[in-house]
């Protein structure tokens, strides 16, 4: 499991209690970016002026994973990441399902049989690299030793390195869930980046508050045990965070509206 650890760790959470990130810390969670930079850049300066207008506390940021495939910025949002992040927080960057599949797809040694990466979201990613429509008409991927040519190695060298967790109090932060009644220490990757229904079912404590992405809604999905912030940015032009600070939370979304992108904060229970 490769994860961050933001802080010592923390006491089991009594289920119903209010989760908390600790006192001084406060955190922003960010949902599946999936190659929106149009968005993401807008959504980074309202945190930051978010964060400015409140009381002075160590900052951090969590991108929930999913940075690539299916919008058309995925080159240039992992650029921006590797080179170009705000200096206002603490950035953490979290693996996801098509972070996963882009290695494999990039790696010489993956078997390519039966691989989906082109249809779920890699055409766009490839297409942003500048790697040419010829190349991506069939329906297999070009070779590993084609695609880099295009894909920078420092990028793959960057997605590799992506953490699967961090947490920050009673508040676990993971792309897609976590397997309910397994500890947290314990958890399997492919978990971690493609598990749904097992862990989006399940009412019960799953051992910290989890935030994360990888399944759609309309609007965050809020439940006793668990949020999840992915509002499909790709295809709905929203890209959501999630605020947290003590026990309280916020959301801020980027919205196209009108051909424009605006954001907005609201107040959550």
């Amino acid at each position: 499991m490769n994860s961050l650890t933001a802080r010592k760790a923390e006491p089991q959470r009594v289920a119903n209690d209010q989760p908390r990130v600790p006192e001084g810390t406060r955190v922003y969670a960010i949902g599946d970016i999936h190659g929106r930079l149009d968005l993401l850049l807008p959504l980074l300066a309202h945190i930051k002026a978010d964060n400015g207008a409140r009381q002075p506390a160590d900052a951090h940021v969590v991108l929930l994973g999913d940075l690539v495939d299916r919008g058309p910025y995925s080159a240039e949002t992992v650029e921006f990441i590797i080179s170009a992040l705000p200096s206002f927080a603490t950035f953490h960057i979290l693996m996801g399902n098509h972070e996963e599949s882009m290695l494999r797809a990039l790696d010489p040694a993956d078997d390519q049989t039966g691989n989906l990466w082109l249809k779920f979201g890699g055409y766009e990613t490839l297409a942003s690299y500048g790697v040419p429509v010829a190349l991506l008409g069939g329906e297999e991927l070009p070779g590993a030793d084609i695609l880099a040519q295009y894909v920078p190695a420092r990028h793959k060298d960057y997605l590799k390195g992506l953490a699967d967790t961090v947490r920050f109090g009673d508040y676990l932060f993971v792309h897609a869930g976590i397997r309910p009644g397994i500890p947290i220490d314990a958890q399997d990757q492919v978990d971690m980046h493609w598990i749904r229904r097992d862990f989006l079912d399940h009412k019960g404590d799953l051992g910290a508050y989890v935030v994360h992405g990888h399944t759609i809604s309309t609007t965050p999905d809020m439940q006793a045990n668990r949020i999840g912030i992915d509002t499909g940015a790709y295809r709905s032009g929203t890209l959501t965070a999630l605020g947290l600070e003590g026990d309280s939370r916020w959301l801020i979304k980027a919205s196209v509206v009108e051909g424009e992108v605006q954001t907005k904060l609201s107040t959550v229970g």
